[in-house]
């Protein structure tokens, strides 16, 4: 092979190479550009707040709780933030509070906590977070999969979920899941939700349990 016919295979190659990483990008960031630019962003958020208004079932059913007296210790190491982690989907980020006049603000920064729902320490009502799954053309690729609920369809059975909560770290374990727009088990510890698409009405829910560890 003479040195004009090296040049033009690793010519060849190089064009390859940097084809496939455009179609890489495009694919990573095409649906979070779409849903970005469209004027149904903020539709997104109405819905993921809709969800949660039905306050009936909260009323009717009270989440199941075993262990009510049980908190984890104190651990001065751990954030003073209330904090999510799920290591089987890749999710490590803050939790946002915000009153639900102004809960877009807290879901363009990640997960949203719903108010006047419990929290890992007040378990007399199921702890609700709301995350989008596509995010904001601000968001790169990166915080998007660890800031919004990308991947949250992949969360299966037995995976686990830890919340700091004022130093203090409790770890919950997924049994069940739904599809639909309403929540349809409030007797779990612990509800995540997002939009299953962009333009679906349709939502996913995990419901998760807390353990004593």
């Amino acid at each position: 092979m003479n040195l004009l016919q090296k040049k033009k295979l690793l010519l060849t190659f190089i064009k390859t190479f940097l084809l496939l990483g455009i179609v890489f990008l495009v694919l990573s960031f095409a649906p979070s550009i779409w849903y970005s630019l469209s004027t149904r962003v903020d539709d997104f958020s109405v819905a993921l707040l809709t969800t949660v208004l039905n306050k009936e079932k909260t009323i009717e059913e009270k989440p199941t709780v075993e262990i009510p007296n049980w908190q984890p210790a104190f651990d001065s190491k751990l954030s003073r933030d209330t904090t999510l982690k799920i290591l089987s989907i890749g999710v490590d980020t803050k939790i946002n509070e915000a009153t639900y006049q102004n809960y877009e603000d807290a879901l363009k920064a990640g997960p949203w906590r719903v108010p006047d729902f419990g929290t890992p320490a007040d378990r007399s009502k199921p702890i609700i977070l709301a995350a989008h799954r596509f995010g904001y053309l601000a968001w790169t690729n990166i915080y998007r999969r660890k800031n919004s609920f990308f991947n949250l369809p992949r969360l299966q059975e037995g995976d686990l979920v830890e919340i700091t909560y004022k130093q203090r770290k409790y770890t919950y374990k997924i049994y069940a899941e739904s599809r639909g727009e309403e929540i349809e088990d409030y007797t779990a510890n612990l509800i995540l939700y997002t939009c299953e698409t962009l333009n679906s009405k349709v939502r996913i829910f995990k419901y998760a349990r807390l353990l004593q560890m």
